[in-house]
Formats: C-alpha cells, structure tokens, sequence
C-alpha cells in the first residue's frame, strides 16, 4: 500500500489502517477465551502480512486485552515492530473504575493521561507510542492540563506524537491553542452511512491545520456491507436509488467487494482521511487492501453521496 504522513509529523501510514478493537472477542476481559486470544494474534499476524503499518488501538478495547493480545502478535513477529505505528487511545473509564461506586466518566487529567499511557505500553510491550491519541471528549478538560501531560510523556519518550478522537473543530482549537506540539490527528466516525464530518467542520479543519482524519467504522458496523448484499436484481428496483444499489453497481463494475468500495470512497477525500479496517477475518483484512489503488472518479463519488444521503445536492 501506498504511505502517506500523519498530518504534519514524520510518522508514516499506509493509506488504510488497522483497528485492533475486535482482537480480544469480547468487551469483558473476563470473557476473553484462549480461542479469542488465538484468533486475535491470527488477525494481527495476517495483517501484519497485508502490509497495513498504523495499528489503532485504545486502553479499552477489551479491557486492555486487545493490547496484550496484540504485544504477543508482536513477539511472534520479529523485525515488524521497527516498520509500523502504534496507535492508542486514553481517556474512557467505566463505572467501578476504581471504586464500586465510581460513575462511567471520561478523565483528561494529567495523572490518569500518563498512568494510561504507561499502562499501555506495558500490555503492548513496547518502548513507546507512536501516536497517542485522547478518546472522547472530557466535559472537564483543561487544555493547559493535557498539554502538560503530553509535554511530559513526550519528554520521557513514552510518546511520539498526539492526536484526539470524536472531538468537534471547536475542542480541537481550544486544546491546540495549549498544546507545544501539533496535533496530528482527529479520530471520527465517517463512512456513507455517517456524513456529519463532511459538513460540521471537522474535515475542513483537518485540511486547514493538517490533521489526519482517522475514520473509525468505516463500512458504519458492516451495515454497508448488509446494505449491499440485500440490493434487490435490477429489474424489480423501486424508483430512485438506494445506497446500497449504488455500491452493489459500483463495486460491479469495478469488479471488487462492496467494502473494498466503501474504503474507496473515504480515500478519495483531499483531507487524506484513513479509514480503520477492524475485521478478524483474514480474507477480510487482505480485501480491504485493495481499495488503496481503486479510483472511483468524481461521477461515482458524488452517486454514492447522492444515495447516502437519500436527498438532492441544495
């Protein structure tokens, strides 16, 4: 696959990344199998294999065991360590985080920031983060605080680079405005079925400011893929299209996977949005590749928006 920057920092990506969430098989930690963790390290390693080199992972994900998971991927793997990034994510704590009593909150304060971070790096085994990233907007944030925070980890050498997720153009400037470094990217959901980045803001600010956009469910949970695979034959369509006719055709006639053509279409944006591919299925991850060289021209873009969007342009 082709590499791209991460906004204005020497870290490269290839052009579609890979999510780590689905690694560990269950939300619960205590639910995590051996045959989740075995099926876990399968994916890593075939993703390894299919050239994806930025990982995306958050202290969450399966209660941390997606990392673990991923940390021994990693030994199994000698040298690819050294040619991709890592990714990960703070700032999530469930209820009974650490006390019974404890209120499912968000939490930017500099203390939680670095002990997550250094955490992480545990599980995952390694020296540093390439890219550490704060997960949803804390309502408490204090720029100054997390600035800190990220001085410090970047002094100690525990992070390279920072980034957020889910955060408006607004919080963006306002953490950045404190921030002694660049951020260098904004995690959001953006695929056909979520449209919002296009219009709040979001993409024009990462254009502006040279931020990556990383897309976080790209094919919407695989309801794009469902969309797809129910498109009615041709002949017994009702009048106008729906989405997922225009990706059944699309992909057709391009003679590839609707998802491939869903991955498509987010690269075709200038802001150089990277869509995050978040399959275990091997022949799933190794599809995906092949939206990195699939163009779709600007009349097959704007069909498809069209058909997101169920209305006319204004």
């Amino acid at each position: 696959m082709k590499t791209v920057l991460l906004g204005s920092s020497s870290l490269r990506s290839t052009r579609i990344a890979y999510g780590c969430w689905r690694l560990a098989g269950a939300r619960n930690p205590r639910e995590v199998t051996p045959d989740h963790e075995a099926r876990g390290i399968r994916a890593a390693l075939a993703a390894f294999e299919a050239g994806y080199t930025l990982f995306d992972h958050a202290d969450i994900y399966g209660g941390g065991r997606a990392e673990s998971i991923f940390g021994q991927a990693l030994r199994q793997a000698p040298g690819v360590r050294d040619r991709i990034a890592i990714a990960t994510k703070c700032g999530i704590r469930f209820s009974g985080d650490p006390q019974p009593a404890s209120p499912h909150r968000y939490d930017f304060s500099a203390s939680h920031i670095v002990r997550s971070c250094e955490q992480s790096l545990r599980r995952l085994g390694i020296e540093f983060i390439d890219l550490y990233q704060l997960h949803r907007p804390d309502y408490l944030m204090d720029p100054a605080e997390v600035a800190d925070a990220f001085d410090q980890l970047r002094r100690t050498g525990k992070a390279r680079e920072f980034g957020v997720s889910n955060f408006t153009p607004s919080q963006v400037a306002a953490l950045q405005k404190a921030c002694p470094m660049r951020l260098v990217s904004n995690q959001v959901e953006i695929s056909l079925r979520r449209l919002d980045c296009l219009e709040d803001g979001t993409l024009d600010q990462c254009l502006l400011d040279r931020m990556t956009p990383l897309a976080w469910s790209p094919l919407a949970g695989g309801r794009l893929l469902a969309d797809s695979n129910a498109a009615p034959p041709a002949a017994s369509r009702p009048a106008g299209e729906s989405l997922g006719v225009a990706i059944a055709d699309i992909a057709l006639s391009h003679q590839v996977s609707p998802a491939v053509i869903a991955i498509a279409w987010l690269l075709q944006h200038p802001a150089g949005i990277i869509p995050i591919v978040g399959s275990v299925q091997p022949e799933r991850i190794l599809d995906a590749v092949r939206a990195d060289t699939l163009e779709l021209g600007r009349e097959a873009w704007y069909r498809l928006l069209l058909a997101a969007r169920g209305t006319d342009l204004p």
